[in-house]
């Protein structure tokens, strides 16, 4: 796993200076550092919208007593969509743009839960939205679980 991490930190870098060298030479500079900090502006805008979306989604299978696993996932997508768009840089922000476009994210988290599964038959059950769970409270209620109380006022 090192030497892995040791070529990206070696090679994307490299690639984002000579992307940014090139994008200089055709359109400036200036224009360059200006097209860097707006697809940043821009992917921070997309990212609020989408994290809230996701958020939102979240809350509701929780409200419906299952477990937002998928989200959860997702929402470390969203986590390192801002991070590579908040890294100066056309190829980052290449990569950020990616994982803030929902379908490409859905298809990356079932890939990531397929391998650490490590199981074809998962892939075909669309990724973790298979799991499910049900709270206590949401069951339905029988007589021996009624509960009868008075609700007293205190006045002090």
């Amino acid at each position: 796993m090192f030497p892995v991490f040791t070529v990206i930190f070696l090679i994307v870098p490299i690639v984002e200076i000579y992307l940014l060298i090139q994008v200089g030479q055709v359109i400036g500079a200036l224009w360059t550092v200006f097209l860097v900090v707006l697809t940043a502006v821009i992917g921070v805008w997309l990212l609020k919208i989408q994290g809230m979306s996701m958020l939102q989604r979240a809350q509701d299978k929780m409200l419906t007593g299952q477990m937002p696993a998928q989200e959860m996932l997702e929402g470390i997508g969203l986590v390192l969509a801002g991070a590579f768009l908040l890294t100066p840089g056309f190829f980052t922000d290449g990569i950020g743009f990616l994982l803030l476009f929902p379908p490409t994210r859905a298809w990356l988290v079932r890939k990531l839960v397929v391998k650490m599964m490590g199981s074809s038959q998962f892939s075909q059950q669309s990724g973790v939205r298979g799991f499910h769970f049900e709270s206590r409270s949401r069951q339905r209620k029988t007589e021996s679980d009624v509960i009868e109380g008075v609700n007293y006022k205190r006045e002090d």
